[in-house]
């Protein structure tokens, strides 16, 4: 039987989360989106609510608190309702992270995993994109070649959250040939000979979050440098997780821009009554809740398999393909909604609408 009950503990993150958005990041969106950049209290604020670090576990010096993909998406879809720039910055950190903890060898949780109880941010993120025409994470042209006892990786990635200024980076590449079971991740730290961060890009949306573009020249790293060893890691099954994530950041989002046409729709009157009661904006408000609640239930399908173990490729993959389509749709229609203040920076609705534009072309840059 299907139940949409949350459980005590996932009310009490998704409290937790709401507070966070509606405080720290809501509240300062429209500032960080001008001045292109998060402060670092931000940053710290979600460190010490544990949204990253309260599932590494005890043995490593976390909270051990349970992994779970569908608690992740109710906290990124709260995260992304205050802010997306922010959403992704603070939970950039978990794109090491959690691959460590569910592939990483002992030795490799031992070295990493500690760093993520520290009590401080730790800047750390992963490289997925490239810069390329019909970019396709099955097909990466960023190659490792066996090099002696190690690995050299050359290519380029781009849309690096955190990319400029992270510690480490978890940068997969492909093998001998195309496929999800040909990609290795490797974990690099800042500095490494090659790697040179090309430069901040300058987006469309997500202004406040830095992303970076990177340039690996034949760097070199030892055999150990591979996430999970000579075993590898499972990258179909990180693209999961990563899908669920950001389709629930699109369901956000989404419903950002719906309450606020929404509420601006009952109090804007025009010719003697609110424009909601018009039938075209009424219309346009219920697709508008539909299409959200609709995209929500596909993200916590997906994300439930991925909880029970079972192969949630397909649920993942229809849910961000949805959410893409959808969160471009309640934005632009938020933008309408408002008419000519619609596209001024006094609403948010603008900001939002620059936000889900990218979604379309988002791989592997949040994961839960």
């Amino acid at each position: 039987m299907i139940s949409f009950e949350l459980s005590d503990d996932q009310k009490m993150i998704q409290d937790t989360a709401r507070d966070f958005a509606a405080n720290e990041l809501r509240a300062k969106s429209r500032d960080c989106d001008e001045k292109d950049e998060i402060p670092e209290s931000v940053f710290q604020g979600a460190w010490e609510l544990g949204l990253v670090n309260a599932p590494i576990p005890e043995a490593y010096g976390g909270a051990g608190m349970a992994r779970s993909a569908l608690t992740g998406a109710i906290m990124c879809e709260e995260l992304a309702y205050g802010d997306l720039s922010m959403a992704m910055g603070t939970l950039a950190p978990a794109l090491l992270a959690y691959p460590v903890m569910e592939f990483g060898t002992e030795e490799q949780k031992k070295a990493y995993l500690t760093k993520f109880a520290e009590a401080s941010f730790l800047k750390a993120t992963a490289a997925v994109v490239e810069p390329i025409m019909d970019f396709d994470p099955a097909a990466l042209t960023c190659t490792a070649q066996k090099k002696g006892s190690g690995y050299t990786l050359s290519g380029k990635k781009c849309l690096v959250p955190l990319g400029a200024s992270a510690e480490l980076y978890l940068i997969y590449a492909a093998l001998e040939k195309p496929g999800y079971e040909n990609v290795a991740g490797f974990i690099v730290e800042k500095g490494a000979k090659g790697l040179t961060v090309v430069g901040r890009e300058r987006n469309m949306g997500l202004k406040a979050l830095e992303t970076a573009e990177l340039s690996l020249e034949n760097v070199e790293v030892p055999a150990s440098a591979r996430l999970g060893g000579d075993a590898g890691c499972n990258f179909a099954r990180i693209m999961d997780y990563s899908r669920v994530a950001l389709a629930s950041m699109a369901v956000g989002v989404a419903k950002a821009s719906y309450d606020y046409a929404r509420q601006y729709a009952k109090e804007r009157v025009a010719f003697g009554e609110p424009i909601a009661q018009r039938q075209a904006i009424a219309f346009m408000l219920a697709e508008m809740a539909i299409e959200i609640d609709a995209t929500r239930c596909l993200v916590w399908e997906a994300a439930w398999k991925l909880d029970k173990g079972q192969d949630a490729t397909k649920e993942s993959y229809l849910a961000k393909m949805y959410a893409d389509q959808m969160v471009m749709k309640a934005c632009d229609w938020g933008v309408q909604i408002l008419g000519g203040h619609g596209y001024i920076r006094e609403h948010p609705v603008e900001l939002w609408f620059r936000n889900a534009r990218g979604f379309a072309v988002f791989e592997g840059m949040a994961t839960v």
